[in-house]
């Protein structure tokens, strides 16, 4: 359906961009404000997360005008247009949902969903490459597409979910969980291989180059991990923000117990502490 509030908004935004516009809009380019992009993206992702429809709904505002505010610097500098990213977009929709706009492909659950989405994006790429266009996306590798600065687990989802679209993936679930436990395994011998203070702390030896190979290792426990989660139907990235959010929660319950006590988290004794952390465990659970 027609909705004139977004025409409205790019007219808005052209008038702000515009020689008698915002003297502060003229100057901006792509790269000044690439940065408020990730911003608004954040804070629309903590509205959605407190559940906050009020706030959700402007936080969404924000990430349009991002979206708006570069497609406009792009019609400015004759690059493209907000209708060009518009149909560029839904086209890539309809292209990658044959189970909704096609009638040759059958989708029984999300999960096949996503495989349907990356097989269509790898075959985007091959038909590219066969078409020998000379544009820099033709030439990228499966990865390539993948930005480097996404959150690390979130990246390394991402990049798993590619490296199957083409193959390469476990049989069972059971052997990602094999994968799992092989890489503690590494992990603890990089660990007793590297020199520790008295707390058991890795510290930096003359070529750092335990400490740098234990990180690795670890890294290799994390990225198994996420295979793990994917295999699951799980998002690593939601599931850690989840238990991040939980631990916030337990946390500020224990500082409020402490302070109602006249003290602070810091006077508490580990025993009493662990005993506070049971508290908010138990009221966490009683509230469902």
């Amino acid at each position: 359906m027609p909705v004139p509030e977004f025409d409205e908004f790019v007219t808005t935004i052209a008038a702000l961009r515009a020689p008698d516009g915002c003297p502060w809009d003229k100057e901006q380019t792509h790269q000044s404000i690439a940065k408020n992009m990730i911003e608004e993206a954040y804070e629309a992702v903590d509205a959605i997360e407190a559940d906050d429809v009020t706030h959700m709904r402007e936080e969404l505002g924000d990430v349009l005008l991002q979206v708006v505010l570069q497609s406009q610097i792009a019609a400015d500098e004759d690059e493209f247009t907000i209708a060009d990213v518009c149909r560029e977009v839904n086209e890539k929709i309809v292209r990658r949902h044959p189970h909704v706009f096609g009638d040759a492909v059958v989708a029984q659950d999300a999960n096949e969903v996503l495989d349907i989405w990356d097989k269509v994006k790898l075959a985007e790429k091959t038909h590219e490459k066969a078409e020998g266009e000379a544009d820099e996306q033709s030439k990228q590798g499966l990865l390539e597409g993948v930005p480097r600065n996404l959150p690390a687990l979130m990246e390394a989802q991402k990049i798993s979910r590619k490296a199957v679209s083409a193959g390469f993936e476990w049989e069972t679930l059971d052997d990602v969980w094999l994968q799992v436990a092989e890489e503690i395994y590494e992990l603890k011998e990089a660990y007793k291989a590297a020199p520790k203070s008295e707390n058991g702390k890795i510290v930096e030896s003359a070529s750092h180059r335990e400490k740098a190979a234990a990180e690795l290792e670890l890294g290799d426990v994390l990225f198994a991990i996420v295979n793990v989660a994917r295999r699951m139907g799980l998002d690593a990235e939601s599931a850690l923000r989840a238990t991040n959010r939980k631990f916030r929660h337990r946390w500020e319950y224990m500082e409020k117990e402490a302070h109602e006590n006249g003290k602070s988290i810091e006077e508490l004794s580990t025993d009493e502490q662990e005993a506070l952390w049971a508290e908010a465990k138990q009221q966490e659970e009683s509230l469902g």
